[in-house]
């Protein structure tokens, strides 16, 4: 009996479908969607305004879909009717009828649907699946460069960002809103506004007569503080972030490109425990005065702010970390101090042009940071040496503004900072100018023109609001302002100035309606 070989089964290993490389994938796509897109596109001449906002060419995924609706998008722009004929045409025209599937698979298409009903719909499934294949590339390209040694993991991380940001800002765009729901919003929000104290809607400045100008830090404001060096920003806008945090518990960031977080919160302790900052610097304390700062700095160790003190802070990195305390911190205002340290790009080497289109590129960037996280922005500014080589008044003005027309342009509030007594001013209109700083606000998109005056400590490094100078009869108010805006003690409503004792500008929009009101109506001296 003849022995049968020993022939094992042969077993082939299955495939692992835990491993997405296993699997031989094709590219998200909705070829069959693109096809009724395209047809309905040419059946029905309005069709295109309903998906011209959702639909690019790099959406769908056929070539020959490309090359059609780009001759649909070249007739829409010569304002030419889109059919099928006149479809043809432009294909031909722009050389591309044979990569499009000729003449006779551009007239199937307009079989592929009955009508234009359902095509934003289908527009968006095709903009999803598009979205879904620039992920998939992004995400293949950082994956090839993360197994490379030479690649750097900070600027791979930057990289990958950055690519995923365009995604969304190329993809995602906010549709028009009709005036009944815009109506509703806006009564919605003017009754919640209704019940504030002191009738601020913003964050409070801590200063009252700022705040009685402004109320308050409004969401969605870029506003600009400028001022030659030694003015005292960094120290102003320690204090604003300080009567945030600590006075009304709104949590604030401040990212510092100048100064580091030890120093910065050196001047924070200098000014809530007011010990004299050349002694917190040397650590030069008295027992009473070490029990003074434990004391009166408790509330400040606790407060909601937060110091990130990122040298060469670029736009990308900036708008990562405004996202990121906004989801873990519902962060409520930003400052940056200061704007002209900030780098453009990504790698903080600027962006090709010139150093004023980068300024321009940061000032854009930092207002669109505060609408799209719905907070204000406060960005710190140099001023021009103009100022020091302007004869006579050295009040700051817009045109002082440095290195960019486009920072006047993108904010929605401009303030410069002055101290007279730093010129040698010792007196203005009559009265001391000894530790008076002017809050100079040059503009206002949202509000009228003012200069508020308040006190600056410098052996403490903050600003309070300016105190009353001795007593006065509200019946017998000198001629001249006195410093600072104060409330009328008549006054009925919570915004209503004592006009007696505010130095006010109107803005530029009231200037042009008392111009057609009255021919012969002058501006205000000031």
């Amino acid at each position: 009996m003849t022995e049968k070989p020993n022939n094992p089964r042969i077993t082939r290993k299955k495939p692992s479908f835990d491993n997405p490389n296993n699997l031989g994938k094709v590219p998200p796509q909705a070829v069959d969607l693109e096809e009724a897109v395209l047809g309905a596109l040419m059946l029905e001449k309005d069709a295109l305004t309903n998906v011209i906002d959702i639909l690019k060419v790099e959406s769908f995924y056929k070539d020959a879909h490309k090359v059609i609706f780009q001759a649909i998008l070249d007739l829409f722009t010569d304002s030419q009717p889109i059919d099928l004929l006149t479809v043809t045409s432009q294909l031909r025209k722009n050389g591309a009828l044979e990569i499009a599937g000729g003449a006779f698979y551009v007239t199937e298409l307009t079989s592929k649907v009955a009508s234009a009903a359902n095509i934003e719909y289908h527009a968006r499934i095709i903009t999803e699946q598009a979205i879904k294949r620039e992920l998939i590339s992004i995400a293949s390209e950082i994956q090839k460069d993360a197994f490379e040694d030479t690649t750097d993991v900070f600027e791979l991380l930057d990289k990958m960002e950055q690519s995923l940001f365009e995604i969304s800002e190329k993809n995602i765009r906010k549709n028009y809103s009709d005036m009944k729901s815009i109506m509703r919003e806006a009564i919605a929000e003017m009754e919640s506004k209704k019940h504030q104290k002191d009738g601020l809607t913003g964050v409070p400045s801590g200063f009252t007569a700022l705040d009685r100008v402004t109320s308050g830090w409004q969401k969605s404001d870029l506003v600009i503080i400028a001022a030659r060096p030694a003015m005292g920003k960094t120290a102003f806008v320690l204090s604003v972030l300080r009567n945030a945090a600590v006075d009304h518990s709104r949590p604030v960031a401040i990212f510092s490109l100048e100064m580091s977080s030890v120093q910065l919160v050196n001047r924070l302790i200098s000014s809530e425990a007011e010990l004299d900052s050349e002694k917190i610097k040397k650590g030069s304390l008295a027992e009473h005065e070490w029990a003074q700062l434990v004391h009166k700095t408790a509330k400040l160790s606790k407060a909601p702010l937060f110091v990130d003190d990122t040298p060469a802070l670029s736009i990308l990195e900036l708008r990562a970390k405004c996202r990121k305390l906004k989801a873990q911190h519902d962060i409520q205002m930003i400052v940056i101090d200061y704007l002209q340290l900030m780098s453009g790009d990504s790698k903080g080497g600027g962006n090709g042009g010139n150093r004023e289109q980068e300024i321009a590129s940061i000032s854009r960037a930092l207002k669109k940071i505060a609408k799209e996280l719905a907070i204000p922005v406060i960005a710190l500014s140099q001023l021009s040496r103009a100022v020091e080589t302007r004869g006579g008044d050295k009040r700051p003005q817009l045109s002082d503004l440095r290195e960019s027309g486009a920072i006047e342009q993108d904010a929605d509030m401009v303030m410069f900072l002055y101290r007279p007594e730093y010129y040698g001013i010792t007196e203005d209109e009559g009265m001391s100018t000894q530790g008076v700083g002017e809050v100079i606000i040059a503009k206002h998109r949202n509000g009228s023109l003012d200069t508020v005056k308040l006190r600056f400590i410098g052996k403490y490094t903050k600003f309070t609001d300016l105190e009353n100078f001795g007593n006065f009869d509200p019946g017998h108010m000198p001629a001249e302002p006195m410093y600072g805006n104060k409330f009328s003690s008549q006054s009925t409503g919570a915004g209503e100035f004592d006009s007696g004792r505010t130095i006010k500008l109107q803005s530029k929009a009231n200037d042009d309606i008392d111009d057609l009101l009255n021919k012969d109506s002058k501006p205000t001296d000031f």
